[in-house]
């Protein structure tokens, strides 16, 4: 039987307004009333009248009435402390932080365990898509080879005004930033950290297995330079920033990285703040989800989604953690890359396993070819390198179960 529901909320930013409105305007729909409301900054104007605030965590996390607690704040580590300490109270917890999700997604299992109260975080991963409860329940079955995608609607945005308005990166951030699609420090979108961080929490209900973030590479677009998109426009390409993870003899393989997409792609004609999760499962074979992956609404809805599914009693229930055994995560990959450099920075051909091209022009030097993942992440990290990934990007294993194996991703 569906349950009436008093929430505590941590935090009305963008996310928490965005929560208030689709919660009272879906008339009828979730039983649910938010009782107070955690905020850290004092003295500041908000939309709600001041009985509903508080500045004292406790006042939520030691009240018997409240059933649920939201979080919805930017600090990874006091989000942490409230998840823990709501559980220890006997309060089920709603969450979208990913960053919080990824350095902790293991010890929050157990916790969930410990204290027989759940942990729901839809809006985490990919704004309004509801991957994550279609990974429990529809493909709990099936054998998915592959996830993957664009995991972050604030790089998309950019890079879509970068092609189709023929931008400067610098301007089509700073677009992003005005329309609230990009922090005003975006280091975490620009970076890659953010669809990092919702990869490593994919992985765990994708193949069960529990990675930690430090551990995956991320590469992101602000190495980008005018040559790459000069030369993306003459070949007909976009670029797209793609997370990505897949299964192969035992091993998962995952990684963030820009890639060249050709118009035939379906991930080409994602444009703006949108996200877009690609599965691939041997019984459902490929499946395309599409969603707004940035703003309020999108993700407030994604929020108001999981506070639903509390109402029914809902719980993810790790199925594939339980199904799948003896999976190691790995980055020692190949791949096809397109890197670019200034004359004085010392790539050689003998930092390839194998180069299909080259040439210099304007002060820059581009190599295309075969390089280790590891040697990419190694350069991504000179300011001055540029990394893209090929339109049909290869990845050979090096692990030596898979050596000779073979796995070409032409879509992602």
């Amino acid at each position: 039987m569906r349950k009436k529901l008093k929430l505590g909320l941590f935090g009305f930013g963008c996310v928490g307004q965005g929560l208030y409105h689709v919660l009272h305007e879906t008339h009828g729909g979730v039983q649910a009333e938010i009782k107070k409301i955690c905020v850290k900054t004092r003295n500041k104007e908000r939309i709600l009248p001041d009985h509903f605030f508080t500045f004292d965590r406790a006042e939520i996390l030691n009240d018997p009435e409240i059933d649920v607690v939201v979080e919805l704040i930017d600090d990874a580590s006091v989000a942490y402390e409230v998840l823990k300490t709501a559980l220890a109270h006997g309060k089920a917890v709603v969450t979208a932080n990913k960053k919080m999700l990824a350095e902790h997604l293991e010890e929050i299992y157990h916790l969930q365990k410990k204290y027989n109260k759940p942990v729901i975080y839809e809006g985490a991963v990919c704004g309004s898509i509801p991957i994550l409860r279609n990974l429990e329940e529809y493909y709990d079955n099936d054998l998915i080879s592959s996830i993957d995608g664009i995991f972050n609607g604030s790089t998309n945005f950019i890079l879509t005004k970068v092609f189709e308005e023929k931008k400067s990166y610098a301007e089509a951030l700073k677009t992003a930033q005005e329309l609230g699609f990009a922090e005003s420090d975006p280091s975490l979108d620009v970076k890659g950290f953010d669809p990092k961080f919702k990869l490593v929490i994919a992985i765990a209900h994708t193949f069960g297995l529990f990675v930690k973030p430090e551990n995956v590479i991320n590469i992101g677009i602000d190495h980008i330079s005018d040559l790459d998109l000069k030369f993306a426009r003459e070949k007909g390409y976009t670029i797209k920033l793609i997370a990505r993870a897949f299964k192969q003899n035992g091993n998962i393989y995952g990684f963030v990285a820009p890639q060249f997409v050709d118009t035939h792609n379906p991930l080409a004609s994602v444009r703006n703040e949108y996200n877009a999760v690609q599965v691939q499962g041997a019984f459902a074979e490929k499946q395309l989800f599409i969603g707004k992956g940035a703003g309020s609404y999108p993700t407030g809805s994604a929020v108001l989604s999981d506070i639903s599914a509390l109402s029914y009693d809902y719980s993810y229930e790790y199925k594939k953690l339980h199904q799948e055994t003896g999976l190691t995560f790995s980055n020692n990959l190949l791949l096809d890359a397109f890197v670019s450099f200034d004359l004085d920075v010392n790539i050689t051909v003998k930092d390839f396993e194998r180069l299909d091209s080259g040439y210099a022009a304007n002060g820059k030097q581009y190599m295309v070819g075969q390089v280790k993942l590891e040697k990419l992440r190694e350069w991504s990290l000179i300011p001055s390198v540029g990394v893209i990934l090929a339109p049909e990007c290869k990845f050979v294993s090096q692990d030596a179960s898979t050596k000779e194996s073979l796995l070409e991703l032409k879509t992602v």
